[in-house]
């Protein structure tokens, strides 16, 4: 695919300032997108921000909490103030801060996953609809799991909601057809950045995962790029409600 085939896009990124969100970000930008950075916390952001401009591209850090629903119709504002558009939404922003059974996992923890992998990503995705629907275009990517396909012992919470992030990029692209929007979603498995970072530290852990994979090997954030882009550029004018799982193979 063409680096320019994003030239004069403008995309925003949720949990960009680390991991695969850092990664997605730089590749939208290396392909020619002016690219919002976001997470908690702002000085990662920046970093983020400073390494995009540096390609030439715009860049603009902000930090917002996606389980706080309020903070987020300020970053649509800032970012419509600062670039007139937004083009492009990667919901990529998600937590999994256990890895417990299911008769062990608490409240908060299932609080804290939902919150952040289900209802934050919803509620980004429907104020960017919002500003997207009256230039009747957009791209709306979510990031899934594969963990959302198959059962996932000890990610019970996690695997529940990337299921639901599934269901939803289905309903989404539905509601928003008529409004020239693009909803899909891609499924990770396990990439040696993000939530599966702390999984690969167990060595024995890592080396069966890497043995079911059929192309024997972990994920790295350069796997993830080729379809970030596809769904973000025009190539994937006519695809919509799809989730493309990029697993080396995992599920099949």
């Amino acid at each position: 695919m063409a680096s320019n085939a994003l030239e004069g896009k403008v995309a925003i990124v949720t949990g960009a300032s680390r991991g695969l969100g850092r990664g997605i970000a730089l590749g939208l930008a290396r392909h020619g997108a002016d690219v919002v950075v976001t997470s908690r916390k702002l000085a990662p952001n920046q970093e983020v921000a400073e390494a995009i401009k540096a390609m030439g591209r715009r860049s603009l850090a902000i930090s917002v909490d996606l389980q706080k629903v309020e903070e987020i119709p300020g970053l649509v504002a800032k970012t419509v103030a600062e670039f007139g558009k937004i083009d492009i939404l990667v919901n990529n922003a998600g937590t999994s801060p256990i890895n417990k059974g299911a008769l062990e996992v608490e409240e908060w923890a299932w609080d804290k996953i939902f919150n952040t992998n289900l209802k934050g990503l919803f509620f980004c995705s429907q104020a960017v609809a919002k500003q997207m629907m009256p230039r009747k275009r957009g791209k709306i990517i979510n990031i899934a799991s594969a963990a959302g396909q198959s059962g996932s012992p000890l990610l019970a919470p996690y695997g529940a909601s990337k299921a639901a992030v599934i269901q939803l990029t289905r309903t989404l692209a539905l509601e928003w057809a008529a409004y020239g929007i693009n909803v899909n979603a891609i499924g990770p498995a396990t990439f040696e950045v993000g939530v599966s970072e702390p999984v690969l530290k167990n060595k024995e852990l890592a080396e069966a995962i890497i043995a079911k994979t059929p192309l024997g090997r972990i994920g790295k954030v350069e796997d993830l790029i080729g379809a970030v882009i596809l769904f973000a550029s025009e190539a994937s004018d006519y695809i919509t409600g799809q989730t493309l799982f990029v697993d080396g193979g995992w599920l099949a």
